[in-house]
């Protein structure tokens, strides 16, 4: 086995400290999903069937103009009696149009696209099966009723267009699921359940197959040694998940069933998705959920994502990030030249901060302290006016006169439109804090890293005065758990109120 297991010896987080007190319960390691307390919230319904009742119908009327055109071209071309007449839309080429899709429908067992999930050459199969059988039947019912051989020929032609349709169909739907799960949760973190061949099988097909866009973070196991990949016990799932951004648990060891129960109740309640590899005893299995190789994974609980809700945020993080930057850059150009003429040091302050679940990026600022700042901070950190791991003080004397002025309304931030643009930051979310600020988080404060940071967030519109740490860090997971596109959109009006009012410090 080619996996390197001394890269994953620990999944502790660097921000963890495993002997520090945990709170009581387990609703602080619990995954935040964004939105998931919003009212009104409903699963995405899959217009799938529709879809494909359509996408026959437009290959009925295809076939019929083609054919209609055919008589024209060749007035000794046979006729079609019953069919295809004067016109390429009929009622009788509706209800046939009709008929056929049905009979599809019924066939194949799913009128769309059942998830990403889905073994994609059974699905297929199973499709292009149906066609051709409704197809059949259909030829051979319009035959009996009298109808001609080339319009026989006809239904055929149009069960390859559905071939080409409705494949191409669920093939575009799943590339973009994909694509839209990859854009809005990135790379997975996975905790695996019994180290034995099983589990170390499927650690070396996820290491061997980064397209799957998930990362091993280690073992549990009851019986194994710690060490080799082994990090701690079923009972360590809480603290190991929270603490390494885990979403997603894989159950490697089917034959004991309370186990398994423990497993997947624990992650339930810390809203992790749960798979079995169940042990087939080398059978090939009829239907999957989803395989690893030759290792099929039944889903046994699965979190709803607002996939589309996060798409449509990131979209509009990229359309106002670029408009904004084309707008001011003038008014960016004057402030890089009055804080290079104001005090010595760089224009830009590209500061380490951490990034959604924990990932350090450098976040840019304009530089509105002294250019030796971070070296007097440890200096000046016993007058820090804030409670828990935040720094802040009022007057600081690292501030430069222009610096002020730009803290004042906000004009220092204007840089991380940059950080916007790439990815590493929203307009709206948690705002990112210094590395060794979070370094001094207790774990039931890590889930605030669940999300992508902000610019703004609801901390800076409803309290940004109060000094108190755990206000903010309140506030920041009531944001995650109400998160919707209009509560963006209310955050944001009020930044700007308060940027025009100069109420930054």
């Amino acid at each position: 086995m080619s996996w390197n297991w001394s890269e994953v010896s620990s999944v502790s987080s660097p921000f963890f400290n495993p002997g520090q007190a945990k709170p009581q319960g387990t609703e602080w390691a619990a995954r935040l999903i964004p939105g998931s307390a919003s009212a009104g919230r409903t699963r995405e319904a899959s217009p799938g069937a529709l879809r494909d009742y359509l996408l026959v119908t437009l290959n009925w009327v295809l076939v019929a103009e083609v054919c209609l055109r055919l008589r024209v071209a060749f007035p000794h071309m046979p006729t079609f009696p019953g069919l295809l007449r004067s016109s390429s839309i009929s009622p009788t080429l509706l209800g046939v149009a009709l008929l056929h899709g049905a009979l599809i429908h019924l066939l194949s067992g799913a009128g769309g696209l059942r998830g990403a999930g889905t073994d994609w050459r059974k699905q297929m199969r199973s499709v292009s099966m149906a066609i051709f059988w409704a197809t059949l039947v259909l030829s051979a019912a319009l035959q009996l009723q009298g109808f001609s051989v080339l319009e026989a020929a006809a239904v055929w032609s149009a069960g390859i267009l559905h071939c080409g349709t409705l494949l191409g169909r669920r093939w575009a739907e799943r590339e973009g699921r994909l694509r839209s799960l990859r854009a809005t949760r990135g790379t997975r973190n996975v905790l695996i359940v019994g180290a034995g061949e099983l589990g170390r099988r499927i650690a070396d097909y996820l290491d061997k197959h980064p397209e799957m866009d998930r990362s091993v973070c280690g073992f549990l196991d009851e019986r194994k040694p710690l060490g080799n990949g082994v990090v701690g016990r079923t009972s360590d799932l809480a603290e190991l998940a929270r603490a390494g951004f885990v979403d997603e648990v894989i159950v490697a060891a089917p034959h004991d069933r309370n186990l398994t129960l423990r497993v997947l109740h624990a992650a339930r309640r810390l809203r992790l998705d749960v798979k079995m590899a169940p042990d087939l005893f080398g059978c090939e299995p009829t239907r999957e959920s989803q395989s690893m190789g030759s290792i099929p994974l039944i889903s046994l609980h699965e979190e709803e994502l607002p996939v589309r809700g996060l798409l449509v945020k990131r979209a509009l993080d990229v359309a106002a990030a670029a408009t904004a930057l084309m707008l001011m850059a003038p008014a960016l150009a004057l402030i890089a030249i009055l804080i290079k003429l104001g005090s010595p040091g760089p224009v830009f302050y590209a500061a380490p901060r951490a990034g959604r679940k924990g990932k350090p990026f450098r976040c840019y600022k304009f530089r509105t302290m002294v250019r030796d700042a971070d070296d007097l901070k440890e200096k000046l950190r016993k007058r820090n006016q804030r409670s828990g791991p935040f720094f802040k003080i009022a007057h600081d004397p690292r501030i430069t006169p222009i610096g002020r002025f730009l803290r004042r309304y906000s004009l220092d931030e204007l840089p991380q439109l940059l950080n916007v643009l790439k990815g590493e930051m929203s307009l709206v979310g948690p705002r990112p804090h210094p590395l060794d600020d979070v370094a001094a988080y207790a774990i039931e404060h890590l889930p605030r890293l669940d999300v992508i940071p902000g610019m703004t967030g609801l901390w800076q519109v409803t309290a940004r005065r109060d000094p108190s740490f755990q206000t903010g860090m309140n506030l920041d997971i009531e944001y995650i758990h109400c998160w919707s596109l209009g509560m963006d959109m209310r955050i944001l009006l009020k930044t700007a109120g308060a940027v025009l009012r100069g109420s930054g410090d």
